[in-house]
């Protein structure tokens, strides 16, 4: 199983095209969204996925009912970190800021995922993997990434754009 990984979108919706363009080509079965999506008409453009979502909250997803409201309309899985996930035999947690991975106790998950920093992460402790594939919202022109994790190998990608 293949899953696309993205964070930070920010409402940058000329961005988010893209990522539904480089997740559908991929062909991820499933794509996680690490949180800060910011409003929820860029829920309206990741309905054009071709992959179910799944998601967190970040910090700067304050409009809250309209965000929960759309993911509802488009059978996202959005809410508070941490979410848990088993897909394919693998355990894996979602949060946005990668601070909360510390006070979670991660022991017996093979992948955790975040965002936040804006920073591209892949690092390898003790069994866990643990991965942001990095900008995405326009900030760091140049920069921007989604990433692919490959949940048999737990290989990973970054498709940038």
């Amino acid at each position: 199983m293949k899953i696309g990984v993205v964070s930070d979108t920010h409402n940058n919706l000329g961005n988010v095209r893209e990522i539904v363009r480089l997740f559908n080509a991929a062909g991820v079965d499933r794509v996680v969204h690490t949180g800060d999506i910011t409003k929820a008409k860029t829920l309206d453009v990741l309905a054009g996925l071709d992959a179910p979502l799944y998601g967190v909250y970040g910090n700067n997803d304050v409009e809250r009912e309209s965000l929960d409201a759309r993911a509802a309309r488009y059978g996202f899985v959005f809410r508070d970190p941490p979410l848990e996930l088993d897909w394919a035999s693998r355990r894996i947690v979602v949060v946005h800021d990668p601070r909360d991975l510390g006070q979670l106790g991660v022991d017996g998950h093979d992948l955790a995922l975040h965002g936040h920093t804006h920073m591209a992460r892949c690092e390898h402790q003790q069994g866990l993997l643990v991965f942001n594939p990095g900008e995405c919202a326009g900030h760091m022109k140049g920069y921007n990434a989604v990433g692919v994790v490959d949940l048999g190998t737990l290989k990973t990608t970054l498709l940038k754009f």
